[in-house]
């Protein structure tokens, strides 16, 4: 589950969008001044901070800039009363990767935060220097590159990280909450088929030219992904 600081000294809008953050499923840390919040950021290490830039005590521009310092992953959103383009440039330039103003609807929060945490989850996945073989796969995270008993596969980026997330985990059981959080960023719908059709996908893409099956559902709980041999060629051995 994603963890988000809030930092924000109106404490009607800290405590409006905390709740809705924990509405939403996420983790949420709150501070109401620029160093109890950098306190907070360096110790904790959340996935996206939620950041004023009118703060007591240190203001957003610097709290972004100590941030960076030692944190070129996480996501900064800026929400601020400050509209003018040399205010956003500025916050930009400071560290930040978007910028809200107030006031702001809490559904355009969400989703710029959502799109953040995917942005900042697609990172990772590409910058994974270590390769990784399992079975007749062999994927190149930085590269972008997997091939199938030495022949290229064709996945979109989202069943990517889905292969990724699963071969960093080979074996354990992975429910589709978890897959649902570590992939897309958000809980799990019930109703939501976009799992269902992205392992749809990726089986067709790695299982079919393979020896090998590798996503096993686990029926009622979720998927455990190993390397099987598929029955016609466990028979020639």
């Amino acid at each position: 589950m994603s963890l988000i600081l809030i930092v924000e000294d109106d404490p009607i809008i800290r405590t409006t969008v905390d709740y809705a953050l924990k509405r939403a499923g996420f983790d949420t840390l709150t501070a109401e001044g620029g160093p109890a919040g950098l306190a907070l950021a360096l110790e904790k290490h959340p996935d996206l901070i939620l950041l004023d830039l009118m703060l007591p005590g240190l203001d957003g521009y610097r709290f972004a800039e100590q941030v960076r310092q030692t944190d070129k992953d996480v996501a900064i959103i800026v929400v601020t009363a400050l509209d003018q383009p040399r205010d956003k440039v500025r916050g930009l330039d400071a560290g930040a990767d978007d910028y809200v103003t107030k006031p702001f609807s809490m559904d355009e929060l969400l989703a710029r935060i959502r799109a953040n945490l995917r942005r900042v989850r697609e990172r990772r996945v590409l910058e994974m220097s270590r390769t990784i073989e399992i079975g007749d796969l062999v994927i190149r995270p930085n590269d972008l590159v997997v091939t199938v008993d030495g022949k290229p596969a064709k996945l979109r980026l989202k069943e990517f990280q889905l292969l990724v997330t699963f071969a960093s985990n080979p074996g354990s059981l992975m429910s589709r909450e978890r897959l649902s959080r570590e992939v897309w960023g958000y809980e799990f719908m019930s109703s939501s088929r976009t799992i269902d059709v992205h392992i749809r996908r990726l089986r067709q893409a790695i299982e079919e030219p393979s020896r090998y099956e590798y996503i096993h559902t686990v029926h009622g709980v979720g998927y455990r992904f190993e390397p099987r041999l598929k029955v016609e060629h466990a028979q020639r051995t």
